[in-house]
């Protein structure tokens, strides 16, 4: 089969070229590797986004779907084993790792919602999801207490009261939105109080966006069955 050079083929060579280009006159590696992935995840982003559709066949995009699924996996549990050791040696740098697992699992989420389209169905799973991983990696601060003490239950509440949100917005969907914003924006509140720290604000945003998405989507009219039909 002959392979076909579409206009993806050369904007993603151009990015590769760019990065040597880069690495050659600054000789900091991060460029490469920058723009080696940025190259490479070109092709497969703009398909999974619908643009461009045309230079990708739905052969593709079921290859395209399997191999992502499979790559997020294997990357999910890759951060969990270096997390793990990382916090054997009490290098506190796992935290960096505990990051990038709630960045991946929130931004899965946070996609599921805008490329569905169904906000207001998807939105609750948005929420007891944040709120779960919220719950989960506060309460691990104070795992050392034991499960069942104050200290573990007191750092897990708040994600479990956001869960209980996320519950409760099948049935108030509307009110529940009001009440994400309104956390929202104590949120906003406790960064600009604490100051700007890059994990304080990381942090916010992984949890804040999620569920500034979520609310929207639970503000919004559910579609009809006349514009479900004709769409």
């Amino acid at each position: 089969m002959k392979f076909k050079k579409n206009p993806i083929f050369w904007w993603a060579s151009s990015i590769f070229v760019l990065g040597l280009i880069l690495f050659a006159i600054t000789q900091n590696q991060i460029f490469i590797l920058a723009f080696i992935v940025a190259a490479y995840l070109l092709r497969p982003t703009l398909a999974s986004l619908g643009i461009a559709k045309k230079y990708v066949d739905e052969r593709q995009m079921n290859l395209n779907y399997r191999s992502s699924n499979i790559a997020f996996t294997v990357m999910m549990f890759a951060c969990v084993f270096f997390a793990g050791h990382l916090m054997a040696k009490d290098d506190h740098t796992f935290e960096m790792f505990l990051m990038v697992i709630v960045i991946g699992i929130a931004t899965k989420a946070l996609f599921n919602v805008l490329l569905s389209k169904l906000f207001r169905e998807v939105a609750p799973k948005i929420i007891v999801s944040v709120g779960l991983l919220v719950a989960l990696f506060s309460g691990m601060g104070a795992i050392h207490h034991g499960i069942f003490s104050i200290n573990f239950i007191m750092n897990a509440l708040p994600g479990l009261i956001i869960a209980g949100l996320g519950i409760l917005s099948k049935y108030f969907p509307r009110v529940i939105a009001v009440v994400l914003f309104l956390i929202m924006i104590a949120l906003i509140t406790f960064i600009f109080r604490r100051g700007f720290e890059w994990a304080t604000i990381g942090g916010t945003l992984i949890i804040g966006v999620p569920l500034l998405a979520a609310s929207f989507g639970l503000w919004r009219e559910p579609k009809n069955a006349s514009e479900e039909v004709s769409e």
